[in-house]
């Protein structure tokens, strides 16, 4: 009788088990979808438009400077970060980075002007808006999953997104909550090569329907800062203008 009721618990087990590995990407990115909103709350959202500080993390101390991040469909984006460098000798910083969807530019008050080509630009083609999750089987890239890991103290599901150009990302999402936790990446730096980028996502608020992180932490051998979002809204009217070259 112990035999046979031991048998029965290991089957059990190992039929669990088999359910849990048996989860696919598609099936995490879906309900990772749904815990940020849904796809429904989703396709509301025509603009957004983010305001909030960044802190520039240097060897003298922490550098304080202002982001705002405007966004619009299909997938247009600018980002403009402004800090005081002078504590390191550098003086203001305005960086202006502007994205049309196919094509994209800098304004760089340090290192100067510039198109944005290569491995960068690719990495711009392959986002999505409102969300990568959305967009990423149109836009032709893989996704694969690799398993679990531990972010912190907590297990998360590890999805691989492997474009077709562009950088391979490394996705955990929290595998309880399915709210989408840390993001890896490899980036080309002209002058500098590949650095590999890790991007922790934190405090998530909802705002009209979809849940959006308000912190960002990100870190790698070139340059480490944390954003924090202050102010978000959806569908108010953008200038087209502010996402092509001046």
């Amino acid at each position: 009788m112990r035999i046979a009721m031991r048998l029965a618990v290991a089957v059990v087990v190992l039929v669990s088990a088999h359910a849990a590995w048996a989860q696919t990407a598609e099936d995490v990115i879906e309900k990772s979808l749904a815990a940020l909103g849904g796809r429904a709350a989703h396709a509301k959202i025509k603009t957004r438009s983010m305001a909030g500080t960044i802190t520039l993390v240097t060897p003298v101390g922490d550098i304080p400077g202002t982001i705002e991040i405007t966004n619009a469909l299909p997938n247009k984006t600018r980002t403009l970060i402004k800090a005081d460098l002078t504590s390191v000798g550098a003086g203001p910083l305005v960086i202006d980075q502007r994205f049309d969807g196919q094509s994209g530019y800098v304004l760089d008050s340090l290192q100067g002007n510039r198109e944005i080509t290569g491995n960068q630009l690719d990495n711009l083609r392959n986002t999505g808006f409102p969300h990568a999750f959305l967009t990423y089987k149109e836009l032709g890239i893989a996704a694969k999953l690799q398993g679990k890991e531990t972010v912190g103290d907590r297990e998360a599901y590890v999805l691989v997104f492997e474009p077709t150009a562009g950088s391979t990302i490394r996705q955990f999402i929290d595998a309880q909550s399915f709210l989408p936790t840390r993001f890896v990446m490899k980036v080309n730096v002209p002058q500098m090569g590949d650095l590999e980028q890790t991007t922790d996502l934190a405090d998530y608020r909802e705002v009209d329907g979809v849940k959006l992180p308000h912190k960002l932490v990100a870190s790698s051998s070139l340059q480490s800062y944390t954003v924090e979002i202050s102010k978000v809204e959806h569908n108010a009217a953008v200038d087209e203008k502010q996402f092509v070259k001046p």
